[in-house]
Formats: structure tokens, C-alpha cells, sequence
């Protein structure tokens, strides 16, 4: 099981980057071009959003890897759930049911890496 949490943080870390980033290099006005949830959004919330999920990404495998702080790990992947359930609830909300699916996956995967570095695999 200890592999297996290894395995979805570092897909989650590769995700939550690759989101996070994206979000982050785009000026407001491409990024509602590209995704249209950020229409009625505040410009400053795919920043923010791309921030958390930055440090989200980071947090879920560095601080086990460097073995420095790794109760980081599942405060990381619980935060990183938090958002998805933002991003789960804004994706009802509007009505934008196919997008529920990668946001609902990404959802659990974080609670199973939360759940299981708070509990029996603990570092």
C-alpha cells in the first residue's frame, strides 16, 4: 500500500503542476478563451487557484521525499481535496457535468493519499 500512495501522489503532483502552472502562465484573458468557468470568476482566482495547486503538488511528494516534514504530505493532499471540492461543487453549479469526471478522480486520489499518510501509513 506504501508504493501504492507513492504512486497516485506522484500522479497527483504531476497533475496539480501541469494545472497549476497552466494556470498561472496565462493572462486572464486566455485562460477564460480556454476554460470557461474562469468567465465568471474574479481575474485574480486562476492565479490563486494555480498557486494552491502548485504548492499542492509540491507538498505531496518533497517533504517525504527530503524527509523533512512529512506530515506536509497528507496537510498537501488534503488541501489539494479541499479545491477539488471547490472545483467539483463550481462544475455542478454551472452545469458542466463531463467536467466532473477529472475533478471527481482527482478528488478521491487526494483523499486516498490523505487518508492513508494521516492513518496506517503514516511516515
Amino acid at each position: 500500500m506504501n508504493i501504492l500512495l507513492w504512486v497516485i501522489a506522484a500522479l497527483l503532483a504531476a497533475a496539480f503542476l501541469f494545472s497549476g502552472l497552466f494556470k498561472l502562465a496565462l493572462p486572464h484573458e486566455k485562460y477564460v478563451a480556454a476554460q470557461d468557468w474562469a468567465e465568471d470568476a474574479p481575474s485574480w482566482a486562476p492565479h490563486a487557484i494555480g498557486a494552491l495547486e502548485v504548492l499542492g503538488a509540491i507538498g505531496v511528494v518533497l517533504p517525504a521525499m527530503a524527509n523533512t516534514a512529512p506530515l506536509l504530505v497528507p496537510i498537501a493532499a488534503t488541501g489539494l481535496a479541499l479545491v477539488m471540492i471547490g472545483a467539483v461543487a463550481m462544475h455542478l453549479r454551472r452545469g458542466e457535468i463531463p467536467a466532473l469526471a477529472p475533478s471527481g478522480v482527482l478528488l478521491i486520489l487526494a483523499a486516498i493519499v490523505a487518508g492513508g499518510r494521516f492513518g496506517p501509513y503514516a511516515f
